[in-house]
């Protein structure tokens, strides 16, 4: 039996759109589900368009920036390391300004204002790649200043993909979905595909074109990224005009400085903003849903997804990239396979308990294949091996307990606060990422990969700890020893 947990008086009395979809009473997390609402075909295609053409441009994107800076500045990481750095910390560092925005103006012009300026930094870095490539004469200060002019326009790009990602999975699905659970994870679901397919195949894509040449790479990511604005910009238009509640204001705004920025001096600016993200820290931290968000959030101090870093082990381990390459897609498959299940199991137990069995078909071949990998280390590609094969078995526990804990979240907080808990969760996604790389410039020896990978699987055990004694919290036990006649 799931207990309650009663809503403070001003949460009770808030119209629907203040409040969270569900009632904090019995049943929440045990499947009690709304039938009162399935979303319009016209609002879910609509939605899954504009979602598809802003994803797969960033990932496109995101993977053509490093082939384009590999092949400008060969044979040093320094620029490419620079770049990355300088594009997480801005996530890291502006989130509570982020945050603000969000919850601070109408939704359609928020959203508007992401795809524009983002497609605007991934053009104008474009044409900077494109003027790098060709030669032009640039001087002694030419191409540190265009690489630094890079980074700015990378940081741009990173901080309205966070809008958008924010505004329309945070908040646009929540009130598109009606207070109908399935309806919502079937939404985060397909979204979650999107993000799969994107994941695999804007790479790919990118990538055989920049094989055949970079030039045609850079002017075909020119191209697309220009070309998908207008359908992008009037989808989530369609959106917000055919659903009435999109366009109702948000009661409550995040509170603000009366004083205008521009007539601080630099000191108070400093000290306002200073103040600004600690009280939205102070809020994520002491929320009902900072639980779940936190340990979703720590998923990202990890080596073991296929990235750069383990990419890079396995070369060293012996592993070819065509053997790496078929890993990768089994792993996305794997992925995608969650999005079918975790609603699936979502609709039978609810979100609270599918989160928990979620986060154990995570946790669980994470420790079996670091074990494996510890055992057999002396045998290089055995132990790696050991290693892949639990890293592809926990994709399925990781995006089902993604979608788990997002629905959580988006359940949980209020309208009118959902910017700035998400973009505070975001920063503490962009630090762990980092951290993650930390893990690897410390030891930077393919030999001394086994630290980095204990790092990331104590990571992901604290994660579903701590999400262990959040449905301790919430439902007062763990496991039914009633039905074991305990």
């Amino acid at each position: 039996m799931t207990q309650s947990q009663p809503l403070r008086d001003e949460e009770a009395i808030r119209p629907d759109e203040q409040t969270p979809l569900l009632r904090n009473g019995a049943g929440q997390g045990d499947g009690s589900v709304s039938e009162t609402h399935r979303v319009d075909p016209r609002i879910a295609r609509r939605l899954y368009l504009s979602h598809f053409l802003s994803t797969w441009n960033s990932r496109m994107f995101e993977f053509g920036a490093v082939l384009y800076l590999a092949t400008i500045f060969p044979g040093t990481l320094l620029p490419m390391s620079l770049y990355a750095l300088t594009r997480g910390l801005s996530a890291l560092v502006f989130a509570p300004t982020v945050g603000q925005y969000i919850d601070n103006n109408d939704r359609l012009k928020v959203v508007r204002a992401s795809i524009v300026f983002q497609r605007l930094a991934v053009s104008a870095s474009c044409v900077v790649f494109y003027i790098f490539f060709i030669g032009l004469p640039l001087g002694d200060y030419g191409r540190p200043g265009l690489l630094a002019f890079l980074s700015i326009m990378a940081c741009v790009e990173k901080l309205y993909s966070i809008v958008n990602m924010v505004s329309v999975e945070k908040d646009w699905v929540v009130v598109i979905a009606k207070g109908d659970i399935e309806a919502l994870a079937v939404l985060n679901a397909q979204i979650r595909r999107i993000d799969l397919l994107c994941k695999l195949l804007g790479p790919l894509f990118i990538a055989l074109i920049d094989g055949f040449s970079t030039k045609a790479a850079i002017i075909v990511n020119f191209s697309m990224n220009i070309a998908s604005v207008v359908a992008e910009y009037y989808a989530i238009a369609n959106i917000y005009n055919d659903d009435p509640e999109l366009q109702e204001p948000k009661s409550k705004r995040t509170p603000v400085s009366e004083t205008p920025l521009a007539s601080m001096n630099p000191g108070s600016k400093v000290l306002s903003y200073v103040k600004r993200s600690a009280s939205d820290f102070k809020f994520y931290f002491g929320h009902r849903a900072f639980l779940p968000s936190f340990a979703c959030s720590l998923l990202y101090l990890t080596v073991l997804s296929f990235g750069g870093q383990m990419v890079t082990y396995l070369v060293a381990s012996g592993y070819n990239t065509t053997y790496i390459g078929i890993a990768r897609t089994i792993s996305v498959v794997f992925e995608v396979l969650a999005t079918w299940v975790a609603p699936w199991l979502v609709g039978r137990i609810g979100q609270v308990r599918a989160g928990l069995w979620m986060s154990n078909c995570q946790v669980l071949p994470l420790i079996g294949g670091l074990v494996a990998f510890w055992v057999f280390m002396p045998k290089p590609l055995i132990s790696a091996t050991s290693l892949v094969i639990g890293v592809i078995i926990s994709r399925l526990g990781l995006r089902g307990f993604d979608l788990c804990t997002q629905i959580i979240a988006q359940e949980e907080v209020e309208a009118e606060s959902r910017g700035r808990f998400s973009t505070v969760e975001a920063a503490w996604q962009n630090a762990f990422e980092l951290l993650s790389y930390m893990a690897t410039i410390i030891f930077f020896r393919p030999l001394q990969f086994n630290w980095p990978a204990l790092v990331s699987v104590a990571a992901v055990t604290s994660a579903s700890l701590a999400y262990t004694l959040f449905v301790w919290q919430r439902r007062g036990h763990l496991i039914h020893f009633e039905k074991f006649g305990l």
